[in-house]
């Protein structure tokens, strides 16, 4: 069995080849070729969580578990700990442990560049990161790597970590230029850019309500009832589509909150073989995780370990 640390699950996943194998995974998952039951969530103590996602696929399974301790920091240790281990599912011989964290932020990117690519009408040269964190940077390389993004502006509340945050952006690519402002600021003087991205745990939304009609919103860090990032005004004035909308309905804090119409609510393994249609205002783009996304990477991850 290949055992992997976070630098060598980084390496497996290039965004390449997990963009198109989460396409892949979406549509087997439309199509009932994929048997991945919601998560489990059990609880630890009232901070933590353990979270079980598995994922059976024709010819590889998976299993993420993932812990998170919301106090770790007094013991210096992550709060977010776990692994993805991946096995044959004819034999269940074990393949692969792979990293938790590292699988979860870049499969999760790679679901909104998916989102990206099937729902923006051209390629993003520019974008509006909200957040500072592990996502935030997960997405960030993510969109350097595969649109080759060369303009971002940084948003979140603590002004001190956004200019660090631009700084170290700047310092992996030379070629990028990173622009700190203040999240409060974001309501009147909002970049106008291809994409705005949310990466966040807020429980007030974070998105302005008036971005631009040919701007993609995209929420990613909200996954709890009690978490917003969108505005319920904007939610309600465009088309939105969601990655797992059996998750969604119960995870999707800011559409839960919104009281949107589900009937109206696009899911993307439906429209990821077919353009959408180049009307304004675009759409936007939730997403709450789903195990298919975990067993794409793990394809990946046995493709690369094995050439």
């Amino acid at each position: 069995m290949h055992i992997l640390n976070a630098q060598q699950t980084a390496a497996a996943l290039p965004y390449s080849a997990l963009v198109a194998a989460i396409a892949l995974a979406a549509k087997q998952l439309q199509e009932g070729q994929i048997n991945a039951p919601e998560r489990m969530v059990v609880e630890i103590d009232p901070a933590s969580v353990l979270l079980c996602m598995p994922a059976i696929g024709a010819e590889l399974s998976v299993t993420k578990l993932i812990t998170v301790h919301a106090n770790n920091a007094a013991h210096q240790l992550p709060a977010i700990q776990g692994e993805l281990v991946v096995f044959e599912t004819g034999t269940g011989r074990r393949l692969a442990l792979l990293d938790g964290p590292v699988v979860s932020a870049r499969r999760t990117a790679a679901v909104t560049l998916l989102g990206i690519e099937t729902l923006l009408p051209r390629k993003p040269t520019s974008a509006l990161l909200i957040g500072t964190g592990v996502q935030a940077e997960a997405h960030a390389d993510a969109l350097v790597d595969y649109f080759g993004v060369k303009t971002f502006w940084i948003a979140a509340r603590d002004l001190a970590k956004t200019q660090e945050f631009c700084a170290a952006l700047q310092r992996r690519y030379p070629q990028v230029t990173a622009h700190p402002i203040a999240a409060d600021t974001l309501n009147t003087e909002c970049p106008a850019t291809d994409v705005v991205i949310a990466l966040t745990t807020s429980r007030t939304a974070v998105i302005p309500a008036d971005i631009g009609a040919n701007t993609l919103a995209i929420g990613v860090g909200a996954f709890k009832p009690d978490m917003v990032e969108f505005p319920a005004e904007l939610l309600h004035s465009r088309t939105v589509v969601v990655d797992y909308l059996a998750g969604a309905k119960h995870e999707a804090g800011d559409l839960l909150q919104a009281k949107i119409d589900w009937s109206a609510v696009r899911e993307l393994p439906e429209i990821v073989q077919q353009p959408w249609p180049e009307t304004t205002p675009l759409p936007v783009f939730k997403t709450v995780g789903h195990a298919a996304w975990d067993l794409a990477a793990a394809r990946v991850a046995i493709a690369s370990l094995t050439r």
